[in-house]
């Protein structure tokens, strides 16, 4: 699926090779932005034939599984850049995008479908004036809100992560635990995928590509400000999950420690009863002949018994022990 749009707003659905082409001759007087969603082999042959990109990037389309980078080359700079989204297991997903920069034009590729894109172009369509007729700024809104697209996942998963140390607070479950270390991995792997961006918009502000119109540095600054804010985002949400470990544990042995508490208690008040049944149990012949005649050497022994039960309860609970 392709879309071409112009930076004056004119819009091309599914345009076929020799509209591209005819595109592609004028684009110095008018640029454009060509998206390309799911590449096929028609797709590829576009994209090596008409507009002559190298081959080892289009063999990074066809392989994926990149990493953030800029590369230069004859004519067009390549990018790789990445985006996420909360899939409804929980998981985090990365979509891949791969970008070819010109000054005249700007190429984005990628296999799943991009809402965010989607949306972009409907507002360059309905106001042109975005653009300020300059590809290389229509190069920065299209970067600008796929980086921009990972705040709501931070803050979904700050929100997540609230939830679970209150739900850890509740009842501290072996399933919390799984959740913890489910989230631990997701953001340690979101934390190495801004962090190599954050370093690719590092090179921008200090060498930026070569795009037609005005310097666009200030504002690769200001997409580069973005990640630093990610970045440090996903450090506090590792911090966070760190102290949800923490506070699981805490929780897990303060239960133990009263359960242990409690069992101690019980084994202390039966130590005394089992010293005295043990010990007025034993068959010599001087404890049979002088107790059993009595009735009540019974109930003193019963009350033995209770009056001991009652000193240690009164003893652990002055000593707070209860």
């Amino acid at each position: 699926m392709r879309t071409l749009i112009t930076t004056k707003g004119a819009a091309l659905d599914d345009p076929g090779e020799k509209a591209i082409a005819a595109r592609l001759k004028v684009c110095h007087e008018d640029g454009f932005w060509l998206d390309i969603q799911a590449p096929g082999e028609e797709d590829l042959k576009i994209l090596e034939k008409v507009f002559g990109f190298h081959h080892l990037t289009i063999e990074d389309i066809q392989h994926q599984d990149q990493r953030p980078k800029l590369e230069e080359y004859a004519g067009y700079t390549f990018i790789v850049i990445f985006t996420a989204k909360l899939a409804a297991d929980g998981e985090i997903q990365f979509q891949e995008h791969h970008m070819f920069v010109s000054k005249d034009y700007l190429v984005t590729v990628h296999d799943d479908p991009a809402e965010i894109l989607v949306t972009l172009a409907d507002r360059v369509k309905r106001s042109p004036e975005l653009t300020k007729g300059n590809p290389g700024f229509l190069t920065y809104l299209v970067i600008d809100d796929l980086v921009d697209s990972l705040f709501p996942l931070l803050e979904s998963l700050d929100d997540r992560i609230d939830t679970l140390e209150d739900r850890i607070l509740a009842d501290a479950t072996p399933e919390l635990l799984g959740q913890i270390n489910q989230y631990k991995r997701q953001v340690i792997e979101l934390r190495k995928f801004i962090g190599a961006q954050r370093d690719l918009f590092q090179r921008l502000i200090t060498h930026s590509i070569d795009v037609r119109g005005e310097e666009l540095t200030l504002y690769w600054r200001d997409v580069h400000d973005h990640l630093i804010r990610q970045y440090e985002t996903v450090d506090s949400l590792r911090d966070l999950l760190t102290g949800a470990m923490d506070i699981y544990l805490s929780t897990v042995s303060n239960r133990l420690n009263n359960t242990m508490k409690a069992l101690t208690v019980i084994a202390s008040l039966f130590l005394p009863l089992t010293f005295l049944t043990g010990f007025f149990g034993m068959n010599f012949l001087y404890l049979t002949a002088n107790l059993e005649p009595s009735t009540a050497s019974f109930w003193i022994g019963v009350g033995i018994m209770v009056f001991s039960v009652v000193i240690q309860f009164y003893f652990f609970k002055r000593r707070g022990w209860l």
